[in-house]
């Protein structure tokens, strides 16, 4: 049994004689069952989109007492009692009722109030006294070590941010920037006295404008949903409805999402339905039967991870997440979640060796019951909240990931592109004299771009593990490897797909990132760490400013290759153009090679002055400043296929983009 969580002094006998007179006439005063019929009707079928509004612990009047009314989902219980800093811990005080068919307990606890702790203890069917469990449905939780779950305040924040609602309502996401600044909110920046974490007002101060300041168009936070080991950075979640106490309390969240709004930035969430914990206070054997995963380890266990599946075919299960992501959208105002190992939920044999999996009533791998769910909560949130961004992060070859559930799709928003990622790391790892021997690793991508409405992410994943940091990555000296990461961030920026990066690499941060410590911002103390600051802050806002940049990301009418073979100098020349026929074209000149080439001529789309729009080798991203003068003029010489070219400087290890404008 889970040991008894901290109390609050012990009461006085007065108060003590008044909650026991409460206490002794708590059932009498409930009757009739409180809760609603129809919500737990809705709720058993798979179907009910906020059960946070009348599961867990919720402020009640009845017949003019006020308290709290507890309600749990244990169906397989004999019985179920409310225990907490209101009856002493006392198993016998507060027994809960059930109803019958539903499986769903309540208790109605007059005198009970905010911040006080509580958890349930159950009885078996078979009278086994099952360890104490948190409350699945806690919009509050203690803060590790301890666990227990926390009657939350009545929230009374006014938001400020109906605007910005209302724009996203209107905004077609798509067809716009998204540039995603991805945020680990304990390691971010800490407190230089303490080293401890910044609170949700300190990063609503701090964070918001830095992000705004940088250009970034969203905020994602790693998972936010308490959880008790900071090792697991949040993907191990035991309290999916409570964001976590480590920075402040609910409103204190609701400020920063608030802030961020206020200033023009979108709020993205980490959210993880795809596993939970295995902790005895948390969903595990929560009634003495596997009522939240599978009973058959085949099915219910997660190999890497050492977790538990949710058993994705129970009613009440559906019930549980898709009304979790209606929480955070609904209570939070967050503009999109991002689902975490969407590939571990779609593959029976996920990490899994034969005989380790069961297929599916076909025969087959595919897990139709998480398909199934993956669908309806994506129908159902787009339905009811119009313009936030539903992500996945998928790491196969799945079709239709993006695609309409009416077409066979899985009805996602956007697609991280693990694939790109994958490739264009492992090239850039190589050292430049070995380039021109893998150039389709950077080609490669382009055959399936538009396949999927995809982001180019640059995530904690890629940093952490012994894969070292970003600017670690590159071979050579120091020269080359700032060079290196300046070119390639250019190269992705102008490459077709929405952008995430994560903290630190906007800097070059040195070190892996470490979730114990804040990043080294003592590395802007020098210039080539400052340069790759502003060559992002640029690249960010060239991203704004021109629609060729961002407009067509998923539209390959709006990409063209200028030339992709030139191997034997790892030079790529392609031209982006916006859905709006009026905005001009971008090209891209990118070469990974420390050579420069002077007198380079490539074909253009017409005749005109091309603007030189940024320059990754300028020197005030610390490059060695070779270029073109600020722009150069189309000749009507046909080269690469085209009738017009532009003779130019290529720097070394750069990408440079020019803007089509008019005559002279």
């Amino acid at each position: 049994m889970s040991s008894k969580p901290r109390t609050p002094a012990k009461k006085t006998a007065a108060k003590r004689s008044k909650n026991e007179k409460l206490g002794s006439t708590s059932q009498a005063v409930a009757e009739p069952l409180l809760l609603n019929v129809e919500d737990l009707y809705l709720f058993n079928k798979g179907e009910q989109e906020r059960a946070y509004r009348f599961l867990g612990a919720k402020y009640f009047e009845h017949e003019g007492v006020a308290g709290v009314l507890f309600a749990l989902w244990a169906p397989s219980a004999r019985s179920v009692a409310v225990i907490g800093d209101f009856n002493d811990w006392s198993p016998d005080r507060h027994p809960m009722r059930v109803h019958a068919g539903f499986g769903v307990w309540e208790c109605f606890i007059p005198g009970a109030s905010a911040g006080q702790c509580y958890k349930y203890q159950l009885i078996s069917a078979q009278g086994e006294v099952l360890p104490w469990k948190a409350d699945p449905y806690a919009q509050a939780t203690q803060l590790r070590p301890e666990n227990a779950s926390i009657v939350p305040e009545q929230s009374r924040y006014e938001w400020g941010d109906a605007e910005w609602v209302e724009r996203r309502s209107n905004s077609e996401l798509h067809q716009s920037q998204m540039l995603i600044y991805e945020v680990h909110a304990g390691s971010w920046r800490r407190h230089w006295h303490d080293d401890g974490f910044l609170s949700y007002h300190e990063l609503a101060d701090q964070l918001v404008s830095y992000v705004k300041d940088m250009g970034f168009t969203h905020i994602q936070f790693m998972p936010m949903s308490e959880f008790p080991f900071d090792g697991s950075w949040g993907y191990q979640p035991i309290g999916l409805y409570s964001p976590t106490r480590r920075f402040g309390t609910p409103d204190d969240f609701r400020y920063l999402i608030d802030q961020a709004h206020q200033q023009g930035l979108g709020v993205l969430l980490d959210w993880v339905p795809a596993h939970f914990p295995s902790d005895e206070h948390g969903l595990a054997n929560f009634d003495g039967t596997c009522l939240y995963e599978h009973a058959d380890p085949r099915q219910g266990f997660h190999p890497d991870w050492n977790t538990l599946i949710f058993n994705y075919g129970r009613a009440e299960v559906i019930s549980y997440l898709l009304s979790n992501a209606f929480y955070w959208l609904d209570e939070f105002h967050v503009d999109g979640l991002r689902f975490d190992a969407v590939a571990s939920m779609l593959y029976l044999n996920y990490s899994r060796e034969e005989g380790e999996w069961l297929p599916n009533q076909y025969g087959s791998i595919e897990n139709l019951e998480a398909i199934s769910l993956i669908k309806q909560i994506n129908e159902r949130v787009y339905r009811n909240y119009p313009g936030v961004a539903m992500i996945a992060e998928e790491s196969t070859a799945w079709p239709g990931v993006t695609d309409f559930t009416s077409r066979g799709g899985l009805g996602f928003g956007f697609k991280w592109n693990l694939g790109w990622m994958n490739d264009t790391l492992r090239y850039m790892a190589r050292d430049p004299i070995h380039r021109q021997y893998h150039h389709s690793d950077l080609s490669f991508g382009l055959l399936y771009a538009f396949s999927e409405n995809f982001i180019l992410p640059l995530s904690h994943d890629e940093v952490v593990h012994g894969k070292r940091s970003l600017i670690e990555k590159m071979p050579g000296d120091d020269w080359q490897k700032f060079a290196s990461l300046r070119a390639y961030f250019g190269f992705m920026w102008s490459h077709p797909g929405k952008k995430l990066l994560f903290m630190g690499g906007e800097f070059a941060q040195r070190g892996e990132w470490n979730h114990d410590r804040g990043l080294d911002w003592s590395l802007l103390d020098h210039g080539p760490h400052l340069g790759v600051q502003r060559l992002v802050r640029d690249l960010n806002r060239l991203c704004a400013t021109e629609p060729a940049l961002y407009q067509g990301d998923s539209d390959a009418d709006c990409f063209e290759w200028i030339d992709a073979d030139a191997r034997a100098e790892s030079i790529f020349v392609f031209l982006r153009k916006a859905l709006d026929k009026t905005a001009n074209s971008v090209v891209t000149v990118v070469n990974f090679t420390p050579t420069a080439h002077r007198h380079y001529r490539i074909g253009v789309p017409g005749p005109g002055l091309y603007q030189e729009l940024l320059n990754s080798d300028s020197a005030i991203y610390g490059g060695s400043d070779a270029g073109n003068y600020g722009a150069v003029k189309a000749e009507q010489m046909a080269w690469h296929g085209r009738p017009w070219s532009i003779v130019i400087t290529v720097p070394p290890l750069a990408t440079i983009m020019f803007l089509q404008t008019g005559n002279l």
